[in-house]
């Protein structure tokens, strides 16, 4: 550990956890309605299905040697709420986020969308890693590559 007013620099990973419920189908324009069907299955009920998604958003950086943050949280929550919650939560992907007209509403779509949305409220470079459980069995994880 350093002492305080120590030139060492100390760096931390954080991560703030969100849920939110939407709907969607999925289902690709570049295929047919049997290529959709067969490839996508149950998933491309024309009505839709939802999903109850827990985000997992980690930002990382040196410590503040003052506050001993990374960040504070209280901003990362205003940043999510802006960039997930806002637009997302109760929603149809398809139907009311217009990132998805014409993009597939995969989770890993959801995870860039995600990310992308994010970078317009946190500081550059801070942002780590988009990690989302659309079941207790399917998760991703996107880090902006």
């Amino acid at each position: 550990m350093s002492a305080p007013g120590s030139s060492r620099r100390c760096k931390a990973q954080v991560s703030r956890v969100v849920s939110f419920s939407a709907s969607h189908r999925l289902h690709s324009k570049s295929l047919s309605n049997e290529e959709n069907l067969k490839l996508f299955g149950k998933c491309n009920n024309p009505n839709g299905h939802g999903h109850n998604y827990k985000v997992v958003v980690t930002v990382h950086g040196e410590i503040d040697p003052v506050t001993g943050m990374v960040m504070n949280l209280t901003n990362l929550k205003e940043c999510m709420e802006e960039a997930i919650m806002k637009p997302l939560d109760h929603k149809n992907l398809d139907l009311d986020v217009p990132y998805f007209a014409d993009v597939v509403s995969t989770t890993e779509n959801v995870a860039v969308y995600i990310w992308e949305n994010l970078q317009k409220f946190l500081p550059v470079g801070v942002l780590y890693k988009v990690k989302i459980h659309e079941t207790d069995n399917n998760t991703v994880v996107y880090k902006g590559e």
